[in-house]
């Protein structure tokens, strides 16, 4: 006889082992990190940051950058070398507005007059309609020329009557016999003889005192010196290797 038996229910257990559960959690965790790291290539930008303008970075698409950086950019862009430039003369400009104007600064004229010296002759005579060179603003602002207007006319001057007096040189207009002589007349005295400037250089050639007594001038006839005396104080000077006391400012 058979035996009637209900089946069993046999239950099959699909537990992994308590040593499985760990390795499971790590390769959760390394899911759930991928997006994280990868999110992370792109610049990180603070969430208060003012977002001005996009870049493009090597090697990624597009990316916006906060308003201080992008400011940086723009500054460092612009920062190229300054150019020279020219500038043409208005009624009423002198050569100090025209400094101040580029160059922030009324006693940088002088670099305008010596980068124009061949069409600006005197620096206080600059005429409207003039197109002058604007070189850039060098480090050593240079000197100024001896005179910066021409000699007024020649005038008689009175023979000093007082006893033992040098006697003072009528002015003479001498304009050299030629060369760089002739030329260092024309720029430094116009041919005055006796012109005296605002600066204390002296004569056709515009001495300095100093300058004057170092090439054989004698102290007493500084500032009332004969051409013929000039002229031999001249020649001393050039005959000492002096031209260049001339040449850098008359360009002669």
């Amino acid at each position: 006889m058979g035996c009637h038996r209900k089946p069993s229910r046999i239950r099959r257990s699909y537990r992994l082992p308590i040593a499985a559960a760990p390795a499971l959690a790590s390769v959760a965790a390394a899911i759930c990190l991928a997006p994280q790291a990868e999110a992370s290539t792109t610049p990180e930008i603070a969430p208060h940051a003012v977002v001005t303008d996009a870049v493009s970075l090597p090697g990624s698409a597009f990316v916006r950058l906060p308003g201080a950086i992008q400011a940086q950019a723009a500054a460092t862009h612009q920062a190229s070398p300054a150019q020279p430039t020219k500038y043409k003369v208005k009624s009423g400009d002198t050569l100090s507005s025209i400094a101040k104007h580029f160059y922030q600064e009324e006693k940088a004229w002088t670099v305008l007059f010596w980068a124009n010296h061949s069409q600006v002759r005197w620096a206080d005579q600059i005429s409207a309609g003039q197109v002058l060179k604007v070189p850039v603003k060098p480090a050593k602002i240079p000197g100024a020329p001896a005179a910066t207007s021409p000699a007024p006319a020649p005038v008689a001057a009175p023979v000093s009557s007082v006893s033992g007096a040098a006697p003072v040189q009528a002015a003479v207009s001498y304009s050299g016999s030629g060369g760089f002589a002739s030329c260092v007349i024309a720029r430094e005295s116009g041919g005055n003889s006796q012109v005296m400037n605002a600066s204390g250089h002296y004569g056709l050639y515009q001495f300095s005192e100093s300058t004057w007594v170092a090439y054989g001038g004698s102290a007493g006839d500084f500032g009332h010196a004969s051409v013929a005396e000039q002229n031999r104080v001249f020649g001393n000077a050039i005959a000492a290797g002096g031209q260049s006391n001339w040449s850098a400012y008359d360009g002669c």
